[in-house]
């Protein structure tokens, strides 16, 4: 049967937890799923509130947001893998249709842009990186990846918020 794990990565974002939760467990309610909640050590109880709801929550201390992604990626139990930020900024309600075109598509990587790309640092590497790859918003963490395709990668830029998994797939 086909399942999906959600991947998100949190630091001082408990308040987002619950709604997140909720809001993924809604649209993939007839879909076999698990939720996955990657903490890199907030303050604010995040840790322990992603205890209460995700299925899974795990502390990865001192790593950032491509770390906490593709360790995300790595411990899922589904073959496809959902990322998005936890913020909400990232509709969940759009997870059935990414999953849809990934798997009708048999694709390895689909990335949903953001219309409004709100950091101008992004703005400009979505403009140069983006030419190159084919995309307009390269920074958009939400993505469907085939779990398998980071099995053997090992990041080398350092902290990229998820874009060197993105140009690596």
């Amino acid at each position: 049967m086909f399942g999906v794990s959600v991947v998100t990565t949190t630091y001082n974002e408990r308040e987002y937890i619950r709604p997140f939760v909720e809001r993924v467990r809604s649209v993939l309610k007839c879909v076999k799923h698990e939720v996955i909640v990657m903490d890199y050590s907030s303050p604010d109880g995040t840790y322990v509130e992603a205890c209460r709801w995700a299925d899974r929550a795990i502390l990865v201390k001192g790593a950032g947001q491509t770390r906490g992604l593709l360790t995300g990626i790595r411990v899922s139990r589904f073959p496809a893998v959902v990322t998005l930020n936890v913020d909400l900024e990232n509709p969940p309600e759009l997870i059935p249709m990414l999953l849809k075109v990934f798997m009708d598509n048999d694709l390895d990587l689909l990335l949903a842009s953001r219309t409004t790309i709100p950091w101008i640092s992004e703005r400009l590497a979505s403009r140069t990186i983006g030419k190159s790859v084919g995309v307009r918003d390269v920074y958009s963490n939400f993505r469907v990846y085939r779990r398998n395709l980071f099995k053997d990668y090992e990041p080398i830029l350092g902290e990229t918020f998820g874009g060197e998994l993105f140009v690596y797939a």
